[in-house]
């Protein structure tokens, strides 16, 4: 199991270190060379109503649809063929149904945040919506294979396709559309290529004669809490930009989304880690051994919060010349919400390794009410707070939210496994003094910056002397990470 999670791990976290610098050369080459922030803003102002609507679009279903694969493919693999035809049929029936709906409604959804540009970016929405869905779908099946690796292969493909698509439409001239049709040919490929290898996948699989009696029922039933906790990550990850595009303007919603870009660019490490090792929660707890899934949890967070907590405290300091010579001083105003995301950045790193661990537990529901309750207690804040304080408000209530579901999330998974949080407890106490004796080390180089170059040999002794001190201190084991 060890190595399976390794060899998981490793695929996963090249799939996610191509996904990031593919992502974080968009976004550079976006903000700084294509577009201005009013553009850039309203691109990802489309881009947030395609993800909310992606809520609609797929209801939980491919998360389901692993969990039970994770089960049957064990247990009755010949249910499988079952499971995948089912879980098809709904998708492709909600899908359309959503992305025929965004495509009919384009033009008054653009009314609705007054900005008559938007309305041709919406009109992409039937084939960015139905081939999103498709390559998400695909991507969370092959985990409940566990076949990780070809997971990650589909985002490899969609990433550098979506990378090279995106440039070569700026390139030509064709300005936001341009770019937003990047996107699209992207997600059309990673979904091609995924459906292909998941019809190669159930060529291993023999259909039994009949279909388990109610399979299609619980595969239905499961994805309702699972489809409330994509509400909630709805409200965490969209309904703040839609909100800002509301009430103040594109280029209000560019400095935010910028900053968020950010915190995800920082965060993929912990999305590998997390996704790889999901799985084998559910294949432990099935087993009976349920010391070895708390081991295997308490190892991941410790080395989580050793990584996010000192780069998030880093990237409060660094984060004004970090916008400064590398997105410019257009963005100046991102500043302080980089800086409150920083705190998101650490919640969102926990989250990554439980989330989907609860799913595998069999907690879906628990979880789905704790995301739904904290959501709509972000949605309130939002109102209340973007008016008054602006994209910091939103920053602010997204931050607050995520620290008390994170809290009620970690009580769900102690309740499944014997997991101490006095030892968690103390690896965030001693990982927050690391942080702070780097953060310290930086803030008194910080003056000498004057450039990219001597911003990032900044980061470089930052790096060191968390290294340093993280080894000295025993709480990185070297030869342990590098075996």
């Amino acid at each position: 199991m060890k190595q399976q999670i390794i060899r998981g791990f490793r695929a996963t976290l090249v799939a996610e270190i191509v996904r990031t610098i593919a992502k974080g050369v968009l976004m550079v080459s976006l903000a700084s060379l294509f577009l201005t922030p009013d553009e850039y803003g309203l691109l990802f102002l489309a881009i947030s109503v395609f993800s909310a609507s992606l809520l609609f679009s797929r209801l939980g279903i491919p998360r389901s649809t692993a969990r039970y694969l994770a089960e049957f493919r064990e247990t009755n693999p010949g249910q499988v063929p079952y499971i995948i035809r089912d879980s098809l049929t709904f998708l492709t029936a909600v899908m359309l149904t959503v992305s025929i709906l965004i495509a009919v409604f384009h033009q008054q959804l653009a009314t609705l945040f007054g900005e008559s540009e938007l309305a041709p970016l919406l009109a992409l929405g039937v084939v960015y919506i139905s081939c999103w869905t498709i390559n998400s779908y695909v991507h969370t099946i092959f985990q409940g294979f566990n076949r990780i690796p070809w997971s990650a292969r589909v985002t490899i493909l969609t990433n550098v396709t979506t990378l090279v698509a995106v440039l070569v439409f700026l390139v030509a001239g064709f300005g936001v559309i341009g770019a937003l049709t990047g996107y699209v040919l992207g997600y059309v490929l990673g979904a091609v290529y995924g459906l292909t290898l998941l019809y190669r996948l159930l060529g291993e699989f023999d259909a039994a004669d009949e279909r388990e009696p109610g399979l299609r029922r619980r595969l239905l039933e499961y994805s309702l809490p699972l489809t409330v906790s994509d509400g909630a990550n709805v409200v965490y990850k969209q309904v703040d930009t839609l909100l800002i595009g509301v009430f103040l303007t594109p280029a209000a919603v560019g400095y935010y989304v910028l900053a968020k870009q950010i915190s995800d660019f920082v965060i993929a490490p912990a999305s590998s880690l997390g996704f790889t090792v999901s799985p084998s929660y559910g294949e432990y707890k099935a087993n009976g051994e349920l010391e070895k899934a708390a081991d295997v949890y308490e190892t991941t967070f410790k080395h989580s919060v050793l990584f996010y907590i000192p780069a998030a405290a880093g990237l409060i300091v660094v984060a004004e010349p970090l916008v400064q010579y590398v997105f410019g001083p257009a963005y100046l105003e991102a500043v302080l919400v980089i800086q409150i995301f920083a705190f998101f950045i650490v919640f969102q790193a926990i989250d990554k390794i439980t989330n989907d661990a609860l799913d595998y537990l069999g907690r879906a529901k628990h979880r789905a009410i704790s995301k739904g309750v904290t959501g709509g207690f972000n949605f309130g804040l939002n109102l209340l707070l973007i008016p008054t304080i602006g994209i910091a408000g939103a920053a602010i209530s997204t931050v607050v939210s995520y620290g008390i579901m994170i809290a009620v999330n970690i009580y769900l998974i102690r309740s499944e496994l014997p997991i101490s949080l006095p030892s968690l407890g103390q690896s965030v106490v001693a990982v927050s003094g690391i942080a702070l004796c780097m953060a310290a080390v930086v803030a008194v180089a910080l003056p000498l910056v004057s450039n990219l170059v001597s911003l990032l040999a900044l980061v470089a002794v930052g790096v060191l002397v968390w290294a340093t001190i993280s080894v000295t201190s025993g709480m990185l084991d070297v030869q342990n990470v590098l075996s």
